[in-house]
């Protein structure tokens, strides 16, 4: 049954590095959106654009050297990231994400500010993620950074695409980038001229998909498949460690899987991802 499932490979150069760090990092600047277009079914309020996929490898292609030497030497990164307290797996992309962009001498952009709270009076009205000054277009851009894992439910329009959290829906996501987050004009006494979203990370189809993906799911990213059957030991899927759903380790992190659990499974031959859910997701029937 898995032997049959698609591979749906596609190159992925942040594996020649050995540090799990220098891998993660790696991933954030040269993994495709996993999106490849704004899907026509989104009502947009404030516009805004994806990175295209020679955008990322000129990144990489850049940082490459950089790259070279924290693999060898990645005290500086492991400092830079021990500030981060929590947890949270979108919260470290984007601090890798910051890391790469004060590296100023390895791509166009001056780092304007991160985190920018926008307030009036008592009244948060939200914060940006990063603006930027970019010397190859002499534009401000602001950018919106998500790492996300979503699963295709129902079929793969795009209300049906859910995160492990069922508030958390890929259309829910791109709503509040568009209705929320886009909205200001300016930061930091810098008029915003461009926007982008770097939404990053990892979608999954069902077992045995057998429909069409939709023309905005980015084919460059590789695609996992998900489902409740147990693979058979034979097929050799390990558990990977949390920190291991942005990049995994190296060497395998764990024994073949004996007790499945809710999680993310990698293929040791293969490298193909599963997403193993205990029960079926429950079809919702919202109309957000």
């Amino acid at each position: 049954m898995f032997a049959s499932q698609p591979a749906f490979y596609c190159d992925e150069p942040w594996l020649e590095f050995n540090h799990l760090l220098v891998r993660q990092l790696a991933f954030c600047i040269c993994s495709p959106n996993i999106l490849a277009s704004i899907p026509i079914e989104l009502t947009v309020k404030h516009s805004f654009n994806l990175h295209n996929n020679e955008v990322w490898n000129t990144h990489f292609q850049n940082y490459h050297s950089r790259l070279l030497f924290l693999d060898q030497h990645p005290q500086a990164l492991e400092l830079f990231v021990q500030q981060l307290k929590s947890t949270r797996l979108g919260l470290r992309f984007e601090m890798l994400l910051w890391f790469w962009l004060l590296d100023q001498d390895y791509h166009p952009y001056q780092l304007i500010g991160h985190s920018i709270q926008k307030i009036a009076g008592a009244k948060t009205l939200g914060e940006l993620d990063f603006v930027l000054f970019n010397q190859n277009t002499q534009q401000v851009e602001h950018w919106e950074v998500a790492l996300k894992y979503y699963l295709a439910e129902r079929d793969s329009s795009l209300r049906y695409w859910y995160g492990l959290n069922r508030s958390d829906t890929l259309l829910r996501k791109l709503n509040h980038f568009s209705q929320k987050q886009f909205q200001f004009e300016d930061a930091l006494d810098h008029r915003i001229e461009q926007r982008y979203v770097v939404l990053k990370g990892q979608l999954y189809v069902p077992l045995n998909f057998s429909n069409d993906t939709p023309e905005w799911v980015n084919l460059e990213r590789r695609l996992g498949c998900w489902g409740s059957v147990i693979p058979h030991k034979n097929d050799g899927f390990y558990r990977l460690q949390r920190l291991e759903w942005i990049c995994p380790a190296h060497s395998v992190s764990s024994q073949t899987a004996d007790w499945w659990t809710n999680g993310l499974y990698r293929q040791k031959d293969q490298s193909n991802f599963y997403m193993f859910r205990s029960a079926p997701l429950l079809s919702c029937t919202s109309d957000e």
